[in-house]
């Protein structure tokens, strides 16, 4: 049976930061599985002295202070599916969402604790649902209200790191269909159509990347599903083609140059969000340095090659924004997922250095 916070208090202390992750690991919570989690950060935040409620999407929201200017702290509770039972091994605490993203998440809300009401600043926690979904439901909700002065996005790139900006993202689904044929005969398969279509997506990536330096700047496609049925008739084939856009890409022709690809078959698009690159030189950056100097740390900037909610929100609020959070990204969505407790404790002490800072 899970623990809750009725069993034991939660603190603002290193131990109770622990105790605050442990649980959240607990509650197992992929995509659209969010309730039981959401009501536990509620009631997490509340017991620490923040305004909290949950919204009309199930967005855990907590509130710390007032002021003229808002800063929302957002991150998210789901996770990827495949559930990783949650353990200490030495300065490492396993589970799903223990880096991506329910370490920066619980980080925010023991760093907000710590800090406490700040003047002139109103703090939001926001954890959001459905990120890791292609909807990013949450954000897109959150999107809609009122424009924050600054945002920080939960995401793990460890303690001194700062992220700056995401690669965008397009999901193409792809279909062919043919009459069927026996495999002695003249006619190409369905499959084989479809592999010609994956070849041309990766030619089309090829061209776009002649000359280009960097992993932010190239087109990079990946193939995401593929699916051949037949019946005494027909033969089909399915495929989904995931591809990362650097900034700068011209979403609808892009899209175009697939469709002209695809003379075999059909293509879909969804999932698009637009790449997006955040300015350094902010008042949010600026107290992310002297906090991360601080702890004796040496802060770098950094891009990432996936997505998150900075490119729902980032592109819409234009306001200073940044992602953060510890832990070690290439540990997202495997089956070793875990953080460095250190780690995780370092970060907490930055992130409620930076809002001093800020305030």
């Amino acid at each position: 049976m899970t623990t809750t916070i009725k069993d034991r208090p939660i603190d603002k202390t290193d131990t109770g930061a622990i105790f605050l992750l442990t649980r959240l690991l607990e509650h197992y919570s992929p995509s659209r599985e969010e309730a039981d989690v959401a009501a536990f950060s509620v009631e997490t935040m509340t017991s620490l002295g923040f305004e909290a409620h949950l919204d009309s999407v199930g967005n855990a929201i907590g509130e710390m202070g007032s002021g003229e200017r808002t800063l929302l702290l957002l991150g998210h509770m789901d996770t990827v599916p495949g559930y990783i039972p949650v353990r200490r091994e030495g300065d490492r605490l396993y589970g799903r969402g223990a880096v991506d993203a329910k370490g920066p998440l619980a980080a925010f809300i023991i760093a907000t604790a710590r800090a406490g009401p700040l003047p002139g600043l109103r703090v939001v926690v926001a954890g959001a649902v459905e990120e890791e979904a292609t909807t990013s439901k949450g954000a897109y909700h959150l999107v809609g209200g009122p424009r924050p002065g600054y945002v920080i996005i939960g995401e793990p790139g460890g303690w001194s790191r700062i992220t700056m900006g995401y690669k965008g993202r397009l999901l193409v689904d792809y279909t062919a269909t043919r009459p069927a044929s026996h495999t002695a005969g003249p006619h190409r398969s369905v499959a084989e159509v479809a592999v010609d279509f994956w070849k041309g997506i990766e030619a089309l990536a090829s061209h776009h990347n002649e000359g280009k330096e960097g992993l932010f700047s190239t087109l990079d496609p990946s193939l995401r599903r593929f699916n051949t049925v037949e019946s005494g008739f027909e033969q089909s084939a399915e495929l989904t083609i995931g591809l990362r856009l650097p900034p700068g890409i011209d979403m609808g022709a892009l899209q175009r140059q697939i469709e002209l690809v695809a003379v075999a078959g059909t293509v879909s698009f969804r999932g698009a969000e637009e790449p997006f690159r955040a300015p350094k030189n902010t008042p949010l950056t600026r107290a992310f340095l002297i906090a991360i100097r601080a702890q004796g740390g040496r802060p770098t900037f950094v891009v990432k090659t996936g997505t998150s909610d900075m490119n729902v929100v980032g592109p819409r609020w234009q306001c200073p924004i940044v992602a953060y959070g510890p832990g070690d990204s290439s540990l997202d969505h495997t089956p070793d997922e875990h953080i460095e407790i250190s780690e995780y404790l370092r970060g907490i002490s930055v992130l409620a250095g930076a809002l001093r800072e800020l305030a």
